[in-house]
């Protein structure tokens, strides 16, 4: 392990420009760009957002209750944390 919290690697997601900071889709909309709200007019284009889990039960809570959050999951489909 490299000692870093979530905080941390966000942080540096963040900073390096590979993501933006977290906002709520409920309260605050989905972060787009007037482009992709245009396509809303016309097409069905996607926006992937990636939620950070507090903690390991929250993940396997999210997981029992949304399964997109299961199979879209390219890069740890075998990882199950369990607290």
């Amino acid at each position: 392990m490299s000692g870093k919290t979530q905080s941390d690697w966000l942080a540096e997601g963040i900073e390096a420009g590979w993501c933006g900071p977290p906002v709520c889709s409920t309260h605050d909309g989905i972060p787009t760009t007037f482009e992709e709200d245009e396509l809303w007019e016309t097409e069905d284009p996607c926006t992937f957002v990636i939620r950070p889990y507090a903690s390991a039960m929250e993940r396997g809570q999210v997981e029992a209750n949304h399964p997109p959050s299961v199979w879209r999951n390219e890069w740890t489909p075998r990882l199950r944390l369990v607290e």
